[in-house]
């Protein structure tokens, strides 16, 4: 008789062993200080109402309304049955599995990778820690975002374009300003990616009908249109908000001045993505700069754009990191700069006082600018 040995490596279940205890600390240690996954319980509250044919936007809850297309809220009715506390803990531990799967399909999409796999997850972990705490902390979906984007790029490149426009069609139900992607499905994958993106559009505005009636859906997406543009303005000055609205307004004051200013940045920031996608031809996968550079303006473009949404920007923070060595000194100390000033600008590292006069300045949006700027010139020199 042999005795047959099965060599398992450790590393085939430490590794998520370890990862599943950090998430039970984490989670644990979030309810000892709050009450509720807020920005969750937003969604909880639409699937439940949209359960039962009520109304989705309601001003009375304040700050915390339901901004979403109302399909979205019957994505989330799974979520309406269970006990609030059950409902928490599951979706904690999805986002938990969200993310550690974003980080790896932006892993595998990025193209020609110089730096070792382990090397550039610590590396974007730690570019984007502060944004995905925030997110596992409101209870947000940025992470599926990401997600269905990546997965847009990773079609693209294994050229199956029908599949991309429909990864983007989804996208929008989980955050309308996913539509800043509807260019580049157009441009890069062509017409057929376009018209699959406009049917399941079309489809998932449909969806709700099934329980409204066709009047009621529309009186939904007019509810939905009339929420979104009269929380705008009180949104604007918030610390954390780092649209390129709210940079101008905390510079110069709110009004038409701030507006013109805002629009013409927009269209500056616009056109650099324009321009990269533009240089394509340049190199041999171009998708996953130009969906990076995209995945960094959504906060910027957005009127509402809060400064975890900045968690978008891992593939933009994983191929900036991975072309380091490539580009020259300068470039380096401005993309470092830009770094420093999207990742580090942290409460619990500079304290109230700093953190209270960074974010009246804008700083994490110039960051952001100067990353767009970095993969910009990523393209023209044909690195990425």
């Amino acid at each position: 008789m042999y005795a047959v040995v099965v060599s398992v490596p450790r590393r085939s279940f430490v590794r998520p062993l370890v990862v599943i205890l950090l998430a039970i600390a984490a989670y644990a240690l979030l309810r000892h200080k709050r009450t509720e996954l807020v920005d969750f319980e937003v969604y909880r509250r639409a699937a439940i109402r949209a359960l039962a044919a009520e109304p989705l936007y309601r001003p009375e809850d304040g700050h915390y309304q339901f901004k979403y297309l109302p399909a979205f809220a019957f994505v989330m009715a799974p979520f309406a049955w269970p006990t609030k506390e059950e409902t928490e803990a599951i979706w904690f531990a999805l986002c938990v599995l969200l993310l550690a799967f974003f980080v790896r399909l932006s892993l595998r999409a990025l193209p020609d990778r110089r730096l070792s796999e382990r090397r550039l997850v610590w590396l974007g972990l730690l570019l984007t820690a502060k944004f995905w705490v925030k997110e596992l902390a409101f209870g947000q979906t940025n992470l599926l975002l990401g997600i269905l984007l990546m997965g847009a790029v990773i079609a693209a490149q294994r050229n199956r374009r029908a599949f991309a426009g429909a990864l983007v069609g989804l996208a929008v139900f989980v955050k309308p300003y996913a539509v800043l992607f509807v260019p580049w499905i157009a441009w890069a994958e062509g017409l057929g990616a376009l018209a699959v993106f406009a049917c399941v559009l079309i489809a998932g505005l449909a969806l709700p009908a099934a329980a409204y009636g066709w009047s009621g859906n529309l009186d939904l997406i007019a509810a939905w249109y009339r929420t979104v543009t009269e929380t705008t303005g009180p949104n604007l000055m918030l610390p954390e908000n780092i649209s390129l609205a709210t940079m101008w307004a905390k510079w110069i004051g709110p009004g038409h001045t701030a507006s013109a200013l805002a629009v013409a940045t927009a269209l500056a920031a616009s056109t650099a993505a324009g321009g990269v996608a533009w240089l394509r031809r340049k190199v041999a996968e171009p998708n996953y700069l130009e969906v990076g550079l995209l995945m960094v303006l959504v906060p910027l473009l957005s009127p509402q754009g809060w400064d975890y949404v900045l968690l978008l920007a891992l593939p933009a923070f994983l191929c900036l990191v991975d072309r380091w060595r490539d580009m020259r000194v300068p470039w380096r100390l401005t993309i470092a700069a830009g770094i420093g000033l999207t990742s580090f600008t942290v409460f619990d590292l500079v304290g109230r006082f700093v953190y209270t006069h960074l974010m009246t300045m804008s700083v994490v949006t110039v960051g952001a600018l100067i990353l767009v700027g970095g993969l910009a010139h990523l393209r023209a020199r044909s690195l990425a």
